[in-house]
């Protein structure tokens, strides 16, 4: 089994990894709260919340069955020669506290208002498809102990799942003409870690003089990369597109801003003499 080639590497590599893990971990946190500082959920995309526990928890899976399973890493290390595997322990630690802020943040869905909001029929039926999905391929590697490839195919699902959760979310943003209800503090902390997590990769990668690790966990390195891609649209609807100031401890967004003070309704009888 391979081993660090240099100390400093090592500890750079594991210093990333952990900052990454509290990056994304905390990432969650600011959504919640403020869900329950407006006793609201109104303007958090439920779709989104709902494809996110699917990709959460297929990333789960994957992470804890690479780092944890003798056999699988067997596997691994027969397909990709006497190579480090994948997986730290930064990125379990991660799953876990993922599937646990997701469920909760679901858990706020059923008791804060939630106004007319649900959960659509295209993000039910994909959620549907992925799990029957997900099953046919346990199925399919259950009689050749094919359990590489099945860990494989969760990481799969986890990298489709990030690149659709994030795209309810910015429809929704661009037809409320607002980011209201949506905390930017999650994906600013988002952002820091998809870029740490991509570097902390990186520096396993130069230290082993190999580009293994990229494409023997391609999951990954989309996940790196995508949660870049959508966290810059986000922060870009919400600091340059869709604006918003404080006004007497509401938020009011741009389009609002907008509105003429009287409506037609509004304007003083002596001016309609």
């Amino acid at each position: 089994m391979a081993s660090w080639n240099s100390i400093y590497f090592e500890i750079t590599y594991n210093v990333l990894g952990w900052i990454a893990f509290f990056s994304w971990s905390f990432s969650f946190y600011p959504q919640v709260i403020l869900n329950y500082r407006r006793k609201s959920v109104v303007g958090l995309n439920f779709d989104f919340l709902v494809l996110n526990m699917t990709k959460h928890s297929s990333y789960l899976i994957y992470n804890a069955a690479m780092y944890f399973s003798p056999v699988i890493q067997r596997q691994y290390h027969e397909k990709f020669g006497d190579e480090m595997i994948p997986v730290a322990l930064n990125d379990v630690c991660f799953s876990i506290h993922a599937v646990a802020l997701t469920a909760f943040t679901l858990f706020q869905v059923i008791i804060y208002d939630r106004g007319t909001q649900k959960v659509s029929k295209v993000g039910s039926a994909i959620t549907a498809i992925v799990w029957t999905a997900a099953l046919v391929c346990v199925i399919v590697a259950w009689p050749n102990h094919s359990w590489l490839w099945l860990i494989s195919a969760f990481n799969s699902i986890q990298v489709v799942m990030t690149a659709i959760k994030y795209i309810p979310q910015a429809i929704m943003n661009f037809s409320r003409k607002s980011t209201v209800g949506w905390s930017i503090g999650n994906i600013l902390l988002d952002l820091v870690g998809g870029v740490l997590n991509f570097g902390q990769m990186g520096v396993q990668s130069i230290d082993q003089n190999s580009l293994v690790n990229f494409y023997g966990n391609i999951g990954k390195t989309l996940l790196s990369l995508e949660v870049v891609f959508f966290d810059l649209i986000f922060i870009v609807q919400h600091y340059v597109l869709y604006p918003e100031r404080i006004d007497k401890g509401k938020a009011v967004t741009a389009a609002e801003q907008a509105e003429p003070l009287l409506g037609p309704s509004d304007k003083p009888e002596s001016a309609q003499v």
